[in-house]
């Protein structure tokens, strides 16, 4: 008896997804007989079908049969079928990335015509533009690619549960590749039903709160299950691939590079400490050279050849003698004795840098370390020229080339870590700095242009500022124990792994000042004009937002601070904030002032010569500006990407996009191509249109803020509404990260984090910070501008890449809604007054929204434009809805008082199941 199902309307192309849902739904139910008896088996089975029917019928009596079903559980049975329908959940999610791989390899295969976001459909754009070697080599030249991995998160996903689905995906792909025979197909099965009931048996959540440690460690999985050898690959695919466009002298240099904020984003996060930072980049740098010492050996046990057969460069003849490995039986093996001698670097350079790695083979004790990655490389161009030299071409290409080119990328730091800070606490930190050395205690109370020319005279200066570190309050002292492990980490593993500071809430250029003043400090500014240390000021609310192009304005107005861009090879990079500039403006205004305030960067930069590196600081969700990579990097404004772009990957989406290695190299490979296309296919012209969609995008935001504001921030009793209407509080008691779902001790929408924000309205299904605004701006517009206003915005979203990105996002979003089951969560509002108002609000605006969505894009159905995302949302709604319905029942037992753990638990357990079936909802 299946335990999932698929749409009975599925194409031809779906039914080995089918196949794959119902092996593992079957294999699910077994586990759940064997383990919990029958009568649970077909409890749960009974719901199922109970919720299939209603979501496929929406008929009123099937909901209220359903209902009084999940009413009627006892804490126990509600436990064990949050816990199936949880996996149920899971097991889909494993099998739809099988089916995205196997699709993939389908087309690949059959030689169909490249898709979006892949490197041959933007090379060949290119050759259709007959864009030049030249042109394309400089963008190579100046490119940088870089998602940097963030610590939210929101999927509360144990590695034991990623490890076993990663096995049950692996299993599963076997049947798929590998010609089985009837024996092969059953132990295969056998071993699927092993993993589910392990599955089955592991805790799904964790009794004890994430640390800052954890989450490094966590981060650090993904560099192993995909980056570290799928990186090399997707830059040996690219330089084929320009190889057969142009020819071998084209260069591609390390353009793309995963960077990562655990560890060192202390915005907020108390327990980010000098300690703490210097730790991750410590594990950062033993996990690199775990891995080239494995690469190393391997390639050593390989490379066998003897010189009686090749000969071999007078270069590597060199390495092979100075090789510690005297054995008469490796003798006429020069390229072993070669990596013998690399391994014992390795391995020396390890030691040196403290690290403790198991599993080293026995080494020369007197190995001279390497001064620094590029030493090491050097040591492998040898045996590839040499390969090369005598014909091995196929050996100096394959995982030789590789591990130079993971070299060359990951350092012997493996990921560049940023620091960010708010920039109230880099205030209070420079003001002590002041205060203790010149006796200006007076500093956080000067006026903007008064704090310029106190903190420009202190750099021009050159004085050291900082004292006995004891002597500053905890705050400060803090900080600048913070600044003095940047220091050490630069000294300790060069400038590359800790490339960045970003300043939260910036909203003056004496922010921008005080980091460099710190920096000055302990080293990382030399000689008044030698920055090692991007200064990158964050602006993140609509006002912020709104005011930052004439803050860079002011900013590079500042010789001194020109000059000191010079040493950064005059590149400014630009951090926009998505989710609180949504939380604070709504989603259509939040998009726009986006939008608006990079056109403005763009034209300060030009004015003044600077590069405009833009980092986005989009969360995994469309509330937190999240959605399709390659379709939003594609509606940036002309001009704003020029081939750098730095993207967050925000933790609620980091597992489903990194930890499967194909779809993680396709998804890099598809920032690496929007990027190619945005830089060099982007029309740069002044489109006629423009001014008036711009002149239309104002008037919809200007009417979308007031409503959202309105709603939020100006009716009465909505911050009470909220956190009854939602599972806010439960959130904050689960122990999915280590930073305060608060930046104060407040029930303020102000001091709450956009991640539990958006996170909350997920989860009851109202999905708030994806739409609200929009249908009621829309409909004053063509109330005002009549059916010509229509068309205007008809046009729009036809022929402006931003505005049909913004509302494919939206049709997302309210694909993933509910009103009746958001209904439900209205009803623990027990102020019934309360309730109808603000609940009738969200439900008509709701309304108006869809209605004006199809009266601009013609569609008569949600999704309608995506209908492998719709088959998919049809096959696990009918699991995601029962989980919202206990989930309501949960938290009224609950906040009435009952403390029974069984009851807690399954709450959390719904969070985590509601989470995985919707996928990106934090």
């Amino acid at each position: 008896m299946n335990l999932i199902s698929a749409p009975a309307d599925i194409s031809s192309k779906d039914l080995p997804l089918r196949d794959d849902v119902r092996l593992l739904g079957r294999i699910l139910g077994d586990t759940l007989r064997e383990q919990e008896g029958e009568e649970t088996f077909q409890l749960v089975e009974n719901v199922r079908r109970a919720a299939v029917r209603f979501r496929k019928t929406q008929d009123e009596r099937d909901g209220e049969v359903l209902e009084k079903m999940l009413d009627a559980l006892s804490p126990t049975e509600t436990l064990a079928v949050v816990r199936a329908f949880s996996y149920f959940s899971q097991l889909t999610n494993i099998a739809e990335d099988l089916h995205h791989n196997r699709r993939h390899r389908a087309h690949l295969k059959a030689g169909t015509a490249p898709k979006d976001g892949s490197l041959q459909l933007a090379l060949d754009r290119l050759e259709e533009k007959k864009i030049d070697k030249d042109t394309l080599q400089a963008f190579l030249d100046n490119a940088l690619v870089s998602p940097v991995l963030t610590a939210h998160p929101t999927e509360v996903q144990r590695k034991s549960i990623l490890d076993c689905q990663l096995i049950i995906s692996s299993l599963l792909s076997s049947r798929d590749r590998v010609d089985m025979t009837p024996d092969d197909l059953a132990e295969n099965e056998e071993a699927l039903h092993r993993f589910v009931l392990i599955l089955w048996q592991t805790r799904m959540l964790r009794t004890s709160k994430l640390n800052v440690r954890d989450e490094i460690r966590n981060g650090l999985e993904y560099y192993r299950y995909t980056f570290l050898a799928e990186i090399p690959k997707l830059y040996a695919n690219l330089e084929k691939q320009l190889e057969s466009r142009f020819d071998k002298d084209i260069k591609v240099p390390p353009i793309l590079r995963v960077g990562s904020w655990i560890g060192g984003d202390r915005d907020g996060n108390p327990f980010v400490t000098h300690d703490v930072m210097s730790d991750a980049v410590q594990q950062h740098s033993a996990l690199a050279f775990e891995y080239y010492l494995n690469e190393t050996h391997l390639l050593g046990t390989r490379l066998s050849l003897t010189d009686r057969l090749v000969e071999v460069t007078p270069e590597l003849r060199k390495l092979s003698d100075a090789s510690p490995d005297k054995s008469p039986a490796r003798a006429d093996e020069p390229y072993r004795r070669a990596l013998i001698l690399i391994y014992s670097r390795l391995s020396a350079t390890a030691r040196h840098l403290g690290h403790e790695l198991s599993r080293l083979r026995p080494v020369d004790p007197h190995a001279k370390p390497y001064a620094s990655s590029q030493e090491f490389i050097a040591d492998l161009d040898v045996l590839i020229e040499s390969l090369f030299k005598h014909g091995a071409v196929y050996l100096a290409r394959g995982r030789l080339a590789n591990l130079r080119r993971a070299a060359e990328l990951f350092g012997f730091y493996l990921a560049p870590l940023d620091m960010r800070q708010h920039s109230a606490i880099l205030e209070q930190t420079v003001a002590e700095l002041f205060s203790h050395s010149s006796g200006k205690a007076n500093y956080a109370d000067l006026d903007e242009s008064a704090k310029r020319e106190v903190l420009l005279d202190a750099l021009q200066a050159g004085k050291l500022l900082l004292t006995d570190i004891e002597r500053y309050s905890a705050v400060p002292q803090s900080e600048l124990r913070i600044m003095q492990a940047a220091a050490d980490i630069h000294r300790r593993y060069g400038h590359g792994a800790l490339p960045n500071h970003i300043i939260s809430k910036a909203d003056a250029v004496s922010d921008v000042l005080e980091v460099a003043l710190m920096l000055q400090q302990v080293g990382l500014l030399q000689d008044g004009e030698t920055l090692h240390v991007n200064i990158i000021p964050l602006f993140e609310t609509i006002e912020d937002l709104r005011g930052g192009a004439a803050i860079m304005d002011a900013l590079f107005s500042i010789p001194w601070y020109r000059k000191l861009l010079a040493s950064r090879n005059s590149t400014q990079e630009v951090m926009l904030g998505y989710s609180d500039s949504n939380k604070d403006g709504g989603y259509l205004t939040a998009n726009w002032e986006l939008y608006k305030a990079e056109v403005e960067l763009v034209k300060v930069f030009e004015k003044h010569g600077i590069e405009l590196r833009l980092f986005h600081g989009r969360g995994g969700t469309v509330g937190r500006g999240g959605g399709p990579s390659y379709d939003a990097i594609l509606a940036q404004p002309p001009g704003s990407v020029n081939g750098q772009i730095r993207i967050t990957e925000q933790g609620e989406v980091i597992a489903s996009k990194y930890s499967n290695p194909e779809i993680g190299r396709r998804n890099l490979e598809t920032l690496i191509a929007a990027t190619l296309e945005a830089t060099l296919l982007h029309h740069h012209g002044a489109d006629s249109t423009m001014p008036e969609y711009h002149r239309i995008m104002e008037a919809l935001s200007l009417d979308a803020f007031a409503a959202y504001r309105k709603l939020v921030y100006e009716t009465p009793g909505f911050n009470d509404y909220f956190f009854t209407a939602t599972p806010i509080r439960e959130i904050a008691e689960l122990n999915i990260g280590s930073r305060p779902s608060s930046r104060k001790a407040s029930d303020r929408i102000e001091d709450l984090r956009a991640i539990p924000w958006v996170f909350s309205w997920g989860l009851s299904r109202a999905m708030l910070p994806g739409w609200f605004g929009f249908g009621s701006a829309v409909r004053q517009f063509i109330e005002r501008e009549g059916d010509a206003g229509l068309q205007q915005l008809q046009a729009m979203y036809k022929n402006w890449a931003f505005f049909r990105g913004m509302l494919s996002n939206m049709d997302m979003v309210l694909s993933k809604s509910d009103m009746g089951i958001a209904s439900r969560y209205a009803e623990l509002v027990e102020d019934v007054e309360l309730r109808e108002r603000i609940f009738g609000a969200i439900n008509r605006e709701w309304e108006t929204t869809i209605e004006m969505l199809f009266a601009i894009t013609g569609a008569s159905t949600l999704l309608q434009d995506n209908p492998a995302f719709a088959r998919s949302l049809l096959t696990r709604t009918p699991y995601i809805d029962p989980l919202n319905h206990l989930q309501v029942a949960l938290l009224q037992r609950h906040r009435a008082g009952d403390n029974d753990e069984k009851v807690k638990r399954a709450i959390h357990l719904s969070i985590n199941g509601i989470a995985t079936g919707l996928r990106n909802s934090g």
